[in-house]
């Protein structure tokens, strides 16, 4: 029987939401296996001064108080330099989420991609204090000429991206939920010449759920509906390659995005989010033991986020003495998840996972 120890995991992009949500959901990272998680800020209203972090934190603390709580704030034209320099000196912060206004859940405070200099301040400052970009990569089509749709939205965005970098080489840039192989193929370009030990500026994370999905897999299931959508084949093999290569600017964002069951079932306005955090781990060693590339599942969950964030001891000394072990046993995906005040469907839900997790001392 297959035994991996994991060490110490992480997913760089999870959605925790609030209220009743944030209850059922914030405790099940723990059980899919994940120690540390980097917390998404597009709440209502999104995440974007220091009281709101600190409130959100604690919360989600008092709910899950083994798992680490990585945050972020919302990039908007209230933020300023010296905020993000008092948050980032305080440990406040690791990041700011930069959404495109209108792509996805949430994202109506967002920004335009097309002119992200009014935030060139704030991008300075980062670089200076090692915060992290991470940007929702998909482009808005706000005019029918522009050619822009939910299939090539994010390889129209791959420019800014480049930009971006090209003006702010040792800003570290994260492209999160990557789905296109237009993406797998910048991201390695702009890593091209790397050595072992070098510092890595750029980076991609990858969901478990478009290791899986297609367009097909979505288009007549709203379960599977989550932007950026999934796309085609040669995509998801790019992503596949991707994940199970061990290229340390390639890592686990789950970007599990719970969503109440009767906001999936509608006819017009279908929620966009896959939830996955349940069983994140199995979802992930499910394609990485397929591909016959268990060998490499510790650097995608465990140990090339934790690196490219470059979290200090003080953060990975909570979790020294336990370890996410990988353990070949049939799990069975639940049906549903519910608290008796909110239900959620999980991916996969009632299929036969090959792994499950455990947790172990050291």
């Amino acid at each position: 029987m297959t035994e991996i120890n994991l060490g110490t995991t992480a997913d760089m992009h999870v959605h925790l939401r609030d209220g009743t949500m944030s209850k059922l959901i914030t405790p099940t990272v723990k059980s899919g296996g994940i120690s540390i998680c980097y917390v998404m800020p597009n709440l209502v209203p999104p995440i974007t001064t220091k009281q709101q972090v600190e409130e959100y934190h604690k919360n989600l603390e008092k709910m899950a108080p083994d798992t680490t709580f990585l945050m972020s704030f919302y990039l908007c034209k209230e933020l300023t330099p010296e905020l993000v320099e008092e948050c980032a000196d305080k440990g406040l912060i690791h990041g700011i989420k930069c959404y495109p206004a209108g792509v996805t859940t949430n994202s109506k405070y967002g920004v335009d991609p097309n002119d992200f200099s009014q935030f060139y301040p704030i991008f300075e400052k980062m670089q200076e204090k090692g915060i992290i970009l991470n940007l929702h990569g998909e482009k808005p089509g706000i005019d029918e000429k522009d050619e822009i749709n939910i299939i090539n939205a994010e390889s129209k965005f791959l420019p800014a991206l480049r930009k971006l970098h090209q003006d702010f080489p040792r800003l570290k840039i994260i492209l999160e939920h990557t789905t296109t192989f237009e993406s797998i193929e910048l991201v390695r370009e702009l890593n091209q010449g790397k050595k072992q030990g070098d510092e890595i500026f750029i980076g991609a994370t990858i969901t478990a759920h478009h290791l899986y999905l297609i367009i097909d897999n979505w288009a007549n299931n709203p379960i599977n509906y989550c932007k950026p959508v999934a796309k085609f084949h040669k995509d998801k093999n790019a992503l596949i390659d991707a994940a199970t290569s061990g290229e340390p600017w390639f890592f686990f964002g789950s970007d599990s995005a719970p969503h109440p069951i009767h906001k999936k079932q509608v006819h017009v306005d279908v929620c966009a989010g896959v939830y996955t955090q349940c069983n994140a781990i199995g979802y992930v060693a499910e394609i990485f033991d397929k591909f016959n590339k268990l060998e490499n599942l510790k650097k995608f969950v465990s140990d090339n986020g934790i690196k490219f964030y470059d979290l200090k001891e003080e953060i990975l000394a909570k979790h020294k003495n336990e370890s996410v072990w990988l353990i070949e046993r049939k799990n069975k995906v639940p049906e549903i998840l519910g608290n008796g005040e909110v239900e959620v469907v999980p991916f996969k839900a009632g299929d036969e996972l090959k792994y499950i997790i455990e947790w172990r001392k050291n």
